[in-house]
């Protein structure tokens, strides 16, 4: 088997993930070679050193067993190689200096920097002391991350990190004071901690958007804050007590009932994730308003009496309004918290608020032409509906100045009723500011008649995402607090590859969101796509590889012709004829 290639900077981990992917092989176990395969690419693809298992959680495809038995084969490394580094003989045969973890250089024979390769930190009598010595007070900021952390950490079905909207969420309810609202007199929050533990390598900040995770010293602590809350008489086999108090979940292969305790990497908990989910905080009936957002550029810039026209509109209906930057949509819907200040408070503390499911994008008609013109309007509505809302709107004004517009009357007739038909939006046609106010004005009505009986739960985009319904249910609802929506939203953030496929898909004749979003279903990425057009034996089989692909509400076809333009794109070396 050959080894890892010259300056591979973790030479032992590819080592033992080759080695693991063949035993499989030769065991008939598909599914477990494939899912050491994907950890081996991804593995190969970074370019810097990782000192153990648990630093690999950042990686694709290094899920919660595979990092595990990393550290499980470092430390017997380390303890087969204690006795050679302490008398300072040579490294076994094939294994260069800086594979050893915890070689100094003054034993190393070969010369080689002993920064590259993985590494082992030798556990030292006095580390649980120290630990215990650093150990935040429970109920703090500090502790309530360092939990939430390690819980998501135990689960299962964990992606090896939390993004700082589910973290905030997670750790609220360990924690005294609020994540996302200042103490009165002060301007930081509980989230002000999560610089400290970074600063002291306990927590590890990645990624753009932000994705946090435990560092090796951040588990070891966590674990011991965890062990000395156990209690010493109890059953450790018996059920934890409801208390609201945090829930270490199980590890893999520890006998729970729900999980299966496999050793394969691709074992997983029966337990959907959903299950695991817990609101942030919740609005009961009565404890909340219904407040209409108005994107501020509906009421600045432009024709001012326009502009003015819709404030005064929605004023004179007694509709509560709130101006501010929508980074998707022109208007949509909160579930504003009700709060009352302090005493000794001028102004209420600021008040939680969840987005309500819909959203709505205004267009006059010469907004509407150009947009169509441009491009704007294909890549507006994929916006929406990626947006994590799921009651998008079109609000189309000024009916009456379409004949006076670059497009024919007919086009824009044909690209409002394919809005509504084929992408699924609700198209509402108003003739004027006025009738578009007065619309506003019903919505708001109805959406809090509609949500004011409801108990309304905070989630994350992925949890909504797990379980949405399409209307409120019969008691409750989760929605995304308006901070997690709008920073989600904005239109220049850092994009995944995915998305960016998805954008490409679309500059192509014939293929809308809808239809880009199936062929994402199947192919996340272009590489992804291009190795199965690889695989085609013929030219033929390339241009009817998506052919069959489902898309929308009706489930057809992507169609023979979207197909063959598709493989002409992207299996014709050269300029296309």
């Amino acid at each position: 088997m050959p080894g890892p290639p010259p300056g591979c900077p973790n030479p032992l981990f590819t080592r033992w993930l080759q080695e693991w992917r063949d035993q499989a092989a030769e065991r008939g176990r598909p599914r477990s070679q494939r899912a050491y395969e994907r950890a081996l690419s991804s593995l190969r693809k970074y370019p810097l050193p990782l000192r153990s298992g648990r630093e690999a959680r950042i990686l694709q495809y290094f899920g919660e067993h595979i990092c595990r038995q990393l550290d499980e084969q470092l430390e017997k490394q380390h303890s087969a190689q204690e006795g050679t580094a302490l008398t300072g003989q040579q490294a076994p045969e094939g294994i260069a200096a800086g594979d050893i973890p915890g070689l100094e250089p003054a034993l190393c024979s070969t010369g080689a920097d002993p920064c590259q390769g993985q590494r082992l930190k030798k556990k030292q009598p006095g580390s649980r002391q120290r630990a215990r010595g650093n150990a935040p007070s429970p109920r703090s900021a500090a502790y309530a991350v360092l939990m939430a952390l390690y819980q998501d950490s135990t689960n299962p079905h964990t992606r090896g990190y939390l993004t700082k909207p589910e973290l905030q969420r997670a750790a609220q309810p360990l924690c005294d004071k609020s994540f996302s609202l200042p103490d009165p007199g002060s301007k930081n929050t509980a989230w002000s901690a999560v610089s400290s533990l970074i600063r002291k390598e306990l927590v590890l900040k990645t990624n753009i958007p932000a994705r946090y995770s435990l560092t090796e010293a951040g588990l070891a602590l966590a674990q011991e804050l965890v062990a000395s809350e156990e209690p010493k008489d109890k059953d450790a086999n018996s059920p934890a007590a409801d208390t609201g108090e945090l829930r270490v979940l199980p590890e893999e292969g520890d006998g729970d009932e729900q999980c299966s305790g496999s050793a394969s990497p691709e074992s997983s908990c029966a337990e959907p994730r959903a299950a695991l989910f817990k609101a942030q905080f919740v609005f009961r009936p009565g404890q909340f308003d219904v407040i209409l957002c108005v994107d501020v550029i509906e009421t600045t810039g432009g024709p001012t009496s326009r502009k003015q026209d819709l404030v005064s509109e929605l004023q004179r209906h007694h509709v509560p309004f709130s101006i501010r930057k929508l980074h998707i949509g022109d208007f949509l819907w909160v579930a504003r918290e009700r709060v009352s200040p302090f005493a000794g408070e001028r102004q209420p503390t600021s008040a939680q608020e969840l987005v309500l499911d819909y959203v709505v994008e205004r267009k006059r008609m010469p907004d509407l032409c150009s947009s169509i013109i441009d491009g704007r309007f294909r890549e507006q509505k994929f916006r929406l509906r990626q947006c994590g809302l799921s009651h998008p709107i079109y609000l189309v004004e000024d009916l009456d100045s379409a004949q006076h517009l670059s497009l024919p009357e007919k086009t824009l007739q044909q690209a409002m009723t394919n809005t509504q038909v084929v992408d699924g939006f609700f198209v509402k046609r108003t003739r004027d500011i006025r009738e578009s106010a007065a619309y506003l004005t019903l919505m708001t009505r109805h959406l809090a008649k509609l949500y004011g009986d409801k108990t309304l739960l905070s989630c994350t985009k992925e949890e909504l995402e797990c379980e949405r319904p399409l209307q409120p249910s019969a008691g409750s609802c989760r929605l995304l607090t308006f901070a997690e929506f709008n920073e989600g939203s904005v239109k220049n953030k850092a994009q995944t590859v995915s998305e960016v496929f998805a954008r490409q898909l679309m500059q192509i004749s014939g293929i809308s969101g809808e239809k880009a979003a199936a062929v994402l279903e199947r192919y996340k990425t272009p590489a992804s796509l291009l190795a199965a057009y690889a695989t085609c034996p013929t030219p033929r089989g390339q241009e009817q590889l998506l052919s069959n692909i489902k898309c929308g509400k009706l489930q057809r076809n992507l169609g023979p012709a979207l197909s063959k333009t598709l493989a002409q794109l992207y299996c014709t070396r050269g300029p296309l004829p």
